[in-house]
């Protein structure tokens, strides 16, 4: 999934965490609903300004990320 349309980072925003579109919910908040078992449909009830999509976006980022910091031991 292409993620770069909806997360956003703004150094005066929420000290520059990437977020959704631009709107004060962070990735990071994202994540920890669905790590503490909310439903993507829970998190779309609470916060009615997200889609499906930005939730989704969160996912990739923080896949997408994850892939960028992995490290190689040593042999």
């Amino acid at each position: 999934m292409t993620y770069s349309h909806l997360i956003t980072i703004e150094p005066d925003k929420r000290s520059g965490q990437p977020c959704i579109r631009g709107l004060r919910i962070t990735v990071q908040d994202v994540l920890e609903y669905l790590a503490s078992g909310m439903s993507i449909e829970e998190i779309l009830n609470d916060f009615p300004d997200l889609t499906a999509d930005d939730v989704r976006a969160c996912l990739a980022y923080a896949a997408d990320r994850e892939r960028r910091l992995r490290v190689v031991p040593a042999a």
